[in-house]
């Protein structure tokens, strides 16, 4: 790698190709068995003391008079002697007939070899010379404990409050350490040497990959752009809705040009403390650059980036401050420095305008949901380890998966297998995919309506969306029509798009309005009376008909202007502190263009029902008695009328 520094000194702790931090050496802790043992110990011998010392090592001397004692010893019959101030503990030369007790204080009678007495209160000035005169081995030994003893003794307990507290210390520095960590970066690092992800794992975004692979080439080789006074854009920005596979494009970035990664969410920056998240900022930038080449990936940026003073009271200072560091940093690089900063968002519109100018994350590149082949490609990638039946037809998949991410397609092919799991299968099979699809797309089977009057008028509600949608040319095409309470939904009308649009005709948008009004008008035909169960149709068709009034300029009144969206800001009170950009006037006429539009496709749904009751009626009995119905079969049944709307 080109173009290496010497790490500075005092870097923050490194972190293992795992993504733990490196600890430092630190001075061990005490162990809380010493303690225990100092602790018994000291108690031991507090309490023992003394008689600890003096206890006599002759398990068998048998305590006698002194006048015996006497005795044998004008008799010539002490071998030795141990004097232990008072107290005499000795051997006899042969066993002397007596009784006494032994140390255990038992009475024992019969002969006696070892022996132990006690010197009287009055001296006996004749006893050592005749013990001199006979022969007699004499000790004698200071029954006091050692100066070192009684300075144990006294000091002991202080030394042993001195350690507990030390101890205690040592164990309350280690669990508020993290207390002056704060400052320190929590970016995981990925080494080189780890197992990476390569562009080969990432697939359906082949235009991603095309761009990044520049990068890719400048930090394998950055002086063949540096000889031509190139500078490679310092910040890439990821764009694109969740779950279409940006973090896993900035890891294969990282894993084709072999360097290391730092990655963090920008959440991880943000503490209660103020000035923690700029501390952390510095700390990350100093070690990606003591590490160069190497990239930088912060995830959800749009947690610490966006906009300055947005919303009421203006923005939180910890994360102004957060940001205004991070875009120092960025401004900071040395213009060999090869160190990338890559982000991902799938809010680029509530940034901050300093961070995305030239400069700064001044790339951004568009990660978008895959198309109908990136789709395909994408299930391979998820299945290539799954055993799958012969039967199973990804292409087939990949075109009903119309606005699946790469992570939905994921959860498809997991939930798909899970099915398989469920029902003891050795192999996936195409079945299992498609009780994938619906379990996704529709939520889980409920347990069914026992009430006969509600299952009709859900029946006839679906049968109004089924009918509507195969009679309006526009429409998307029915998949499924089913009265099986799923998810929230008391029943489900399933439609799909033909093919990927990204594209919206007037006609069809209003085609959607006539088919979301379909069932609450078949409820007015049939069963003379409105529920509840339209509640959601009502809220999706206001709000595609505000967007075709307002926003996308499809009302002849209001004509091609955009009046805003103030309405969706993600900052609290944003649009009270923006002017209008429009007249009350002009709200009143979006609030009445708006209305006239969901009543006009209301009517149109209502004439399609009213002309169509027989095969409403049909449709609604077939739903009953079956539950569920595939595409064929409302074609089957819905199929004489079809002419009549191609006309």
């Amino acid at each position: 790698m080109s173009n290496m520094q010497k790490p500075p000194k005092n870097l923050p702790p490194e972190r293992d190709p795992n993504g733990e931090p490196e600890q430092r050496p630190t001075r061990p802790p005490i162990p809380n068995w010493v303690v225990i043992a100092l602790l018994v110990g000291f108690g031991v011998l507090f309490l023992t003391r003394i008689p600890s010392i003096v206890s006599d090592p002759v398990g068998n001397a048998i305590e006698i008079p002194y006048s015996t004692f006497r005795a044998q010893v004008e008799a010539n019959n002490v071998l030795r002697i141990e004097m232990r101030g008072s107290q005499i503990v000795g051997r006899f030369r042969n066993e002397v007939p007596i009784s006494g007790t032994d140390a255990s204080g038992n009475i024992r009678r019969g002969t006696v070899l070892f022996f132990s007495t006690f010197l009287p209160p009055i001296e006996d000035r004749e006893l050592l010379p005749k013990l001199v005169a006979n022969g007699v081995t004499v000790i004698t030994s200071d029954p006091s404990p050692s100066t070192f003893l009684i300075l144990l003794l006294n000091w002991g307990p202080l030394i042993l409050i001195g350690l507990l507290l030390l101890w205690s210390f040592s164990r309350a520095r280690q669990q508020q350490s993290g207390i002056f960590n704060f400052g320190q970066s929590r970016a995981r690092r990925y080494n080189e040497e780890k197992p990476q992800v390569t562009f080969a794992d990432v697939a359906g975004e082949d235009s991603a990959k095309a761009e990044l692979a520049e990068i890719v080439d400048f930090l394998k080789d950055p002086d063949k752009y540096m000889r031509l006074g190139a500078r490679i854009p310092r910040g890439v920005l990821l764009v694109g809705p969740p779950g279409t596979g940006k973090t896993l494009l900035a890891k294969a970035v990282a894993g084709e040009a072999k360097v290391p990664f730092f990655s963090l969410s920008a959440s991880e920056f943000v503490e209660m403390f103020v000035g923690v998240g700029a501390s952390r900022v510095r700390d990350l930038f100093t070690r990606a650059k003591a590490a160069a080449p190497s990239i930088v990936f912060i995830d959800e940026i749009d947690a610490v980036g966006r906009q300055r003073g947005a919303g009421l009271g203006g923005g939180n200072d910890e994360r102004e401050q957060t940001l205004n560091q991070l875009l120092v940093e960025m401004d900071g690089f040395d213009a060999r420095e090869t160190v990338i900063v890559m982000a991902a968002t799938n809010r680029p519109d509530v940034l901050d305008p300093a961070l995305l100018r030239p400069g700064r994350f001044d790339r951004q590149i568009t990660v978008d949901l895959p198309d109908r082949a990136g789709r395909e490609a994408i299930l391979k990638v998820h299945t290539r380890d799954m055993p799958l039946s012969h039967d199973v037809r990804l292409d087939i998949l990949a075109g009903i998966t119309i606005g699946f991410s790469g992570a939905d397609l994921a959860n498809l092919a997991n939930e798909a297998a899970l099915s398989a799991a469920r029902n003891g299968r050795e192999r996936v099979t195409q079945r299992d995919f498609e009780l994938a699809l619906d379990r996704i797309i529709m939520g889980s089977e409920r347990p069914p309506l026992s009430n006969e009057q509600e299952r009709r008028t859900v029946a006839i509600h679906e049968a109004g969306h089924a009918l509507v949608a195969a009679l309006t040319p526009e429409a998307d095409p029915v998949v499924k029509v089913t009265i099986v309470p799923r998810g929230r939904a008391l029943g489900v009308t399933q439609s799909l798009p033909s093919d990927d649009r990204r594209n919206y005709t007037k006609e069809y948008l209003f085609a959607r309005l006539v088919v979301l009004m379909g069932g609450r008008s078949a409820e007015e035909v049939v069963l003379n009376q409105i529920t509840s169960g339209a509640e959601n149709d009502l809220r999706v068709a206001t709000r595609l008909a505000r967007d075709m009034v307002a926003q996308l300029g499809m009302n002849e009144e209001l004509g091609p202007v955009n009046y805003g969206d103030s309405d969706r800001q993600p900052f609290l009170g944003y649009s009270l502190a923006q002017p209008r950009i429009y007249s009350e006037e002009t709200a009143s006429l979006i609030d009445r263009e708006t209305k006239r539009l969901v009543e006009q496709a209301h009517n149109r749904a209502r004439q399609l029902c009213r002309e169509n009751r027989h095969l409403l009626e049909e449709l609604a009995e077939a739903l009953l008695k079956h539950e569920v119905l595939d595409q064929q079969q409302v074609m089957d049944i819905l199929r004489p009328a079809l002419p009549v709307s191609g006309d």
